[in-house]
């Protein structure tokens, strides 16, 4: 009972996570066209789309992530995976998510950590003339494992729910 509802509670987090931030795309498609209208049409680039447009990218490609684990949209090869039944995929799935999904996670938050704080403490900012700061994006590294980490716990939630289903 309780378990099921913490899968529930992960995977609402990271559902409006995904609905409200998958909105970012659109912001990316306008201020390219601008550019492009711009730069082509005008004559009269700026010198800030090139950065603000990378880093609205970064951030939602990384935001969503989490999301993106929900609905199993990640790369997976699963051709011979496919051909076992419910109960051994979800403890192969189970084994995965313990020797490889979690280490990486935790990795990445403990390093991202690291990497964002470092930017924080000397305002980083990029190398161009626009200079932006670099410390935002950065931080959100910390965001978008911390989410795949809620959701990685939801799906072994899940999948220990598949296994004792089969097992009854």
């Amino acid at each position: 009972m309780f378990f099921t509802k913490l899968a529930k509670f992960c995977d609402s987090i990271n559902e409006w996570t995904g609905r409200i931030f998958s909105w970012v795309i659109v912001f990316l498609v306008l201020l390219t066209v601008m550019e492009v209208v711009l730069r082509r049409v005008l004559g009269a680039p700026t010198i800030w789309s090139f950065e603000v447009l990378k880093q609205l990218y970064g951030f939602h490609f990384m935001i969503v992530a989490g999301y993106g684990l929900l609905y199993g949209s990640h790369v997976s090869i699963d051709i011979f995976t496919v051909l076992l039944s419910k109960k051994k995929q979800a403890i192969l799935d189970l084994i995965s998510y313990g020797i490889l999904f979690f280490p990486f996670v935790f990795v990445c938050i403990w390093q991202g950590y690291f990497f964002a704080s470092r930017s924080w403490a000397m305002k980083e900012t990029s190398w161009s003339v626009f200079s932006p700061p670099l410390y935002p994006i950065k931080t959100v590294i910390i965001v978008c494992f911390s989410l795949l980490l809620i959701q990685g716990i939801s799906e072994v939630i899940k999948k220990i729910y598949i296994i004792k289903e089969e097992t009854l």
